[in-house]
């Protein structure tokens, strides 16, 4: 029972559970005002209704889950004073300083447009209400930024000095933080994710109405642009992963040798990337292997003779490091371990490409299929529609990846994660917040899957050609949200 209760785990869980669950809500947010800001922009240049109406559409998706995203995230902010009061108290002078920034620069910054884009139909010119969503778009994605600035300080710490006095960690440099090598990967790399779950949801909204031969216009331009972007974006993402790889192998080499359960450091053909692996129960020694050879080298290194270490050697140097003298309280797990759980670390880094991969192959199938207007059987619309959520997927044990494949540090070569956790609270009062912030976060995402169901069913607005060929009156349509 104790072990049940226990509040390191029980508070690991809690983050796990509340920051995936946010993380639901991001990339389509992200995404999603980007693909908005560009339909709007095409009725503006084109003055074609069908780009008027598909920004209507997909403009209430993305207000509905901007919404809920507000929401979740906010809880976020308390966990960190509730679960994780040591990690706030060492580290908080140079963690928070990107996250007061998302909230008094980019936040403000994107409500502010939102407020404008809602509620300016009717009163702004197309040209500057078309900026407005441009605007928000902006916003998004800097206060995207300052989060992932906030997260590469965990993942890579910089621009700070720890202060023995005041024992903690203190700001030393801005610009190191917000430039830091891991943020600026992880956000080109998050923003392709976002835009690839953002377009599989417009070609799953298309889909569904094709399949029932209703707005054919509209829908199938929904459907190619959809798809396109999901092509581009996929490629984004495999390029700018590629260069988070080669990050990561430089400030995190236990984290890559962790995902391809290298054990012992190899280059060159022997540094090879297992499609499909069998091993051990402790994951020490392989059964069973695909293996593609010199890729693991590749990945890491980018070049086919790059040195890879092994999990072997890094734990020896890491012990060495870390817990060789008697200063050490903060960087020595009590274990002695600094091997993440493997098979998470090897399996999740592989979900995350296959399930990507997935997604952006059925789009180039589905582009292809559609290509010359012809007529499809039921099945093909079915699988556009189940395909929605493989991006988002994929995104989700990519954070998985990264966090699992951290530990045992809160904050990489600084603190460990048993450190950085809050003294004096019980475990069943942990216990207790995850299961209402659970249950709450259930009620939540019902009403957000039913809200946006009910959005995209309904389709686009009516909005019909003037027959004298004149320009729309869009106070007609200014519909409030």
């Amino acid at each position: 029972m104790d072990e049940f209760f226990d509040p390191l785990s029980l508070a690991r869980w809690q983050f796990g559970l509340t920051t995936l669950y946010h993380f639901i809500f991001v990339p389509l947010t992200i995404g999603m005002a980007l693909l908005v800001a560009i339909l709007q922009t095409a009725w503006v240049r084109t003055g074609k209704v069908k780009y008027l109406r598909l920004t209507k559409l997909f403009g209430k998706i993305f207000l509905i889950n901007f919404a809920m995203g507000v929401v979740t995230g906010i809880v976020q902010e308390f966990q960190f004073g509730m679960n994780w009061s040591n990690y706030s108290r060492f580290n908080g002078d140079i963690f928070g300083a990107p996250l007061a920034m998302e909230g008094l620069i980019a936040f403000f910054f994107e409500a502010t447009f939102i407020g404008l884009w809602i509620f300016g139909w009717d009163k702004l010119p197309k040209k500057i209400h078309a900026a407005t969503i441009w605007c928000v778009w902006i916003g998004t994605v800097l206060s995207a930024y300052f989060i992932l600035a906030a997260n590469a300080f965990m993942q890579n710490p910089d621009g700070f000095v720890i202060n023995e006095e005041r024992g903690r960690a203190e700001l030393e440099s801005i610009s190191a933080v917000l430039l830091n090598p891991v943020a600026v990967n992880q956000f080109v790399h998050t923003i392709f994710a976002s835009l690839m779950f953002a377009a599989t949801v417009i070609v799953a909204i298309a889909a569904w109405h094709l399949a029932r031969k209703q707005h054919k216009e509209d829908m199938t331009t929904a459907l190619r642009f959809g798809a396109v972007v999901n092509i581009i974006a996929f490629m984004g993402v495999g390029l700018s992963g590629h260069s988070l790889g080669i990050t990561m192998t430089e400030t995190q080499p236990m984290k890559m040798a962790a995902a391809e359960a290298m054990y012992e450091t190899a280059s060159g053909k022997d540094a090879s990337f297992s499609l499909f692996s069998i091993g051990t129960p402790d994951g020490e020694h392989e059964i069973f292997s695909v293996r593609i050879p010199y890729l693991a080298s590749f990945l890491a290194t980018n070049s086919l003779d790059g040195e890879v270490e092994g999990i072997r050697d890094l734990q020896a140097e890491y012990t060495e490091k870390y817990c060789g003298d008697e200063d050490s309280l903060l960087t020595c797990p009590e274990s002695g371990s600094f091997v993440p759980t493997v098979w998470i670390t090897y399996w999740s880094f592989r979900w995350m490409i296959g399930l990507g991969g997935l997604s952006m192959i059925v789009s180039a199938v589905g582009l292809w299929l559609t290509r010359k207007r012809a007529e499809l059987p039921a099945w093909t619309w079915k699988v556009a529609v189940w395909t929605a959520p493989l991006p988002l997927l994929a995104s989700l044990v990519g954070w998985v990846f990264t966090e699992m494949g951290r530990q045992p540090w809160i904050v990489f070569g600084v603190m460990t994660t048993e450190q950085g956790v809050s003294p004096g609270v019980p475990g069943w009062a942990v216990f207790t917040s995850m299961i209402v912030f659970t249950l709450l976060y259930g009620g939540l995402a019902v009403v957000e899957f039913w809200l946006i169901r009910k959005a995209a069913k309904e389709g686009p607005p009516q909005i019909e050609e003037p027959e004298d060929g004149s320009e729309i009156d869009v106070s007609k349509h200014a519909t409030v949200y």
